[in-house]
């Protein structure tokens, strides 16, 4: 088992925190930067752009998943006003910031004319690359963790960062101290790796030689992709407050886009244009059509 806890905070600097989840965030923007930059210029559009547009999306999604984070965690924020805009900013929610960033990436492709389903093929696979490299993030803030588990890999959890269910026994709870917990950020990032190579794979394969997906599939793959992927672990994680009808709310939310990205996959299909029946070959003129044609 893996007994190694992390500091959050890798520096203070007479006040001024860098926090190891800052850094990871600023090495995800990096990783997903340099995945699209790669794909665009694989694919001969622009790469002028890129940084530009990603770091409006990376702001944006900054926004929403830190609304999200409060909206989620809104028990201890009612209590503690001030901390929803004072830092650390140290909790973000993924759908949150997916949401918004995908509003800032429309706007962007309209206002600069970019075939929006193109680049979502473009973009999408370093969003999710970005995502498997912040969650390591959550391993420095001791957070996104499972239950108890004796498996070689259960992490160790102190028990200042312990959600109610897992007190320490020193804090009125029945869990041990030296107890380890599921690494869901760890299985999270694992999967959104697997998922990259998935979505790189479908469009060498399937999109780039004009067979079978169409422009955008693989970008609408990624919310199937990471709304199953999601709603998967969110089984095994506790200490979630936003719920709707006793299920956690990023389980509706993942399974509600994985069907609706299905489901525009299947109409986009459908109402894409067929390509059109090549005319049949005009029979080789000879002695026989020559004389036909005679008067």
């Amino acid at each position: 088992m893996i007994d190694f806890t992390p500091n959050p905070i890798l520096l203070n600097l007479g006040g001024l925190e860098i926090r190891w989840y800052g850094i990871a965030y600023v090495a995800a923007i990096l990783a997903g930067t340099s995945l699209a930059y790669r794909l665009a210029r694989q694919r001969g559009e622009r790469t002028d752009m890129i940084v530009d547009a990603l770091i409006v999306m990376a702001l944006a999604a900054l926004i929403g998943g830190r609304a999200y984070h409060v909206i989620d965690q809104w028990a201890y924020y009612s209590q503690h006003l001030e901390k929803i805009i004072l830092p650390p900013y140290s909790g973000l929610g993924v759908y949150g910031g997916l949401f918004t960033g995908l509003l800032a990436m429309v706007w962007y492709a309209r206002r600069h004319h970019l075939p929006f389903w193109r680049w979502a093929d473009i973009v999408v696979p370093g969003v999710l690359l970005a995502q498997a490299v912040g969650r390591w993030g959550n391993f420095a803030n001791q957070e996104l963790y499972g239950p108890p588990t004796n498996l070689p890999w259960g992490i160790a959890i102190q028990c200042q960062y312990r959600v109610t269910e897992f007190r320490c026994p020193m804090d009125g709870g029945t869990t041990a101290a030296n107890a380890h917990f599921i690494p869901l950020f760890f299985y999270e990032s694992v999967l959104s790796l697997l998922g990259v190579a998935v979505m790189i794979f479908l469009w060498n394969r399937f999109t780039a030689r004009g067979r079978l997906l169409i422009a955008g599939d693989v970008g609408l793959l990624y919310f199937v992709w990471y709304g199953i992927e999601r709603s998967l672990l969110e089984t095994f994680r506790s200490g979630w407050n936003w719920t709707f009808m006793g299920l956690a709310t990023a389980q509706l939310v993942g399974l509600g886009a994985a069907a609706v990205a299905i489901v525009a996959i299947l109409v986009r299909h459908r109402l894409a244009p067929r390509e059109a029946t090549p005319p049949k070959p005009l029979p080789e003129a000879g002695p026989d059509a020559a004389a036909a044609s005679a008067p």
